[in-house]
């Protein structure tokens, strides 16, 4: 990225150009290669910790007495398939649940990777100054193709390397998430590590800027009243999770390996935390609803984190009053971040607020909508939030929550630059 920087003055006045340093070898890599093991590097870094931990486990287990290593190894690889969508058909019935732990952790690796792939390869293409006169710069595209073909390939080797007459990961859904992984977090990465999104980032209006970093407060703030949701409910039920792991007669090496596949499906709970404060909340099984008005559950697996969820029949007044929660956690986003990025102007405080939460609501209803699906036969094959009414909700009470904490954060900057006008001329 140093090298689209502008050099320090040198006397050369106003018409200096600011051009890549000469002989600044650490940002002139060859492309190709730098984005291409860039994208192997981001695959098979998390790859390679999941079948550690799957090698743990398994000596865990029984010390090793059963089995070989490679056993574990290949659960590892079949919970970062898992991760990226492949689902497993285990005897005729479907798992598509993706533990989106995996997936998170995935996505950091690629972010760290694609930013630092990023900044290899900025001195290739234009300057800045080129840039920002319109010349055409396929340096992050070039970048992004290459970087998605090396996560691919090792993500059809390893699908294949661990498929079985058993366990039938989809390939074709994990190249899907690969090159979704890719396009959302890879590209952005590679686009700020070279510099590129600062540039284009300029070109855009102000509001715009500023919308997209309301919309990214709400959502932040959001997912963690999300998560604090979740881990009260589950600190409520602890002794109910205490009882399930009892009941499973498990092996301390396996209570160790049972738990972390807990912690792995940990994000998918935080996100039916968020559609249950939302208010159409999330179904557990075929004919089942747990939302704040109404719980109605039939038999569950003895999943700890399944202690979470509330009683079955009406809940308390206290608990649906809970849908109030979102849109005031969107006005106090919108107006936290607008307290960083002041206006004056009406229109701006409006935009900022209302636009950044519908982003911030379409945004959540996309996450919800990853976090469900088939967890086993029969009833379990529908485990998941209610996306379409989640996205109208989220829609809603975000759009409206930061519209007033749009509007009330430039009523009090308006109100101050007023004070300190006033104090001025006095």
């Amino acid at each position: 990225m140093t090298s689209l920087l502008p050099p320090r003055a040198t006397g050369a006045g106003p018409s200096a150009r600011t051009t890549p340093r000469p002989g600044d070898a650490r940002h002139v890599r060859p492309l190709a290669l730098v984005a291409s093991l860039g994208g192997v590097a981001a695959a098979l870094a998390p790859l390679l910790v999941l079948a550690a931990v799957g090698v743990i486990g398994w000596f865990a287990a029984d010390a090793g007495a059963h089995g070989t290593p490679s056993a574990g190894m290949r659960i590892g690889a079949m919970a970062w398939l898992m991760g990226h969508g492949s689902g497993v058909t285990v005897q005729g019935a479907t798992v598509g649940v993706v533990p989106l732990g995996v997936t998170a952790m995935s996505a950091w690796t690629v972010w760290r990777l694609g930013h630092r792939v990023g900044d290899a390869v900025s001195g290739h293409g234009p300057d800045a100054d080129r840039i920002a006169d319109g010349e055409r710069d396929f340096t992050v595209p070039a970048a992004v193709s290459l970087f998605f073909v090396g996560y691919a390939v090792v993500a059809v080797v390893v699908a294949s390397v661990a498929a079985s007459v058993d366990a039938a990961p989809s390939t074709a859904r994990v190249v899907w998430w690969s090159l979704l992984l890719t396009l959302v977090v890879a590209a952005p990465a590679i686009a700020v590590g070279s510099g590129r999104a600062a540039i284009w980032a300029a070109l855009a209006p102000p509001v715009v800027r500023d919308g997209v970093g309301a919309a990214l407060s709400v959502l932040g703030w959001f997912l963690a009243a999300s998560a604090l949701a979740f881990v009260a409910a589950l600190l409520l039920g602890a002794g109910e999770a205490a009882t399930m792991m009892s009941q499973l007669h498990l092996s301390a090496g396996d209570a160790i390996v049972y738990s972390l596949v807990n912690v792995g499906l940990a994000p998918n709970a935080v996100l039916f935390s968020g559609s249950f404060l939302l208010g159409p909340g999330f179904a557990v099984g075929g004919a089942t609803m747990v939302s704040p008005g109404l719980v109605v559950l039939g038999p569950l697996p003895l999943l700890p984190l399944l202690a979470a969820l509330p009683g079955a029949g009406a809940t308390a007044p206290w608990v649906a009053s809970l849908i109030a929660l979102p849109p005031v956690v969107a006005a106090l986003a919108v107006a936290w971040w607008q307290r960083r990025r002041p206006t004056l102007r009406w229109d701006h405080g409006a935009l900022r607020g209302c636009g950044g939460g519908i982003v911030a609501g379409i945004a959540f209803a996309v996450l919800a909508s990853v976090s469900g699906g088939a967890a086993g036969p029969g009833r379990m094959r529908f485990v998941g939030p209610f996306v379409p009414d989640v996205l109208v909700h989220a829609i809603t009470a975000f759009g409206i929550g930061g519209l007033v904490g749009g509007l009330l954060m430039t009523w009090w900057q308006r109100r101050h630059a007023e004070q300190v006008a006033l104090d001025s001329a006095g």
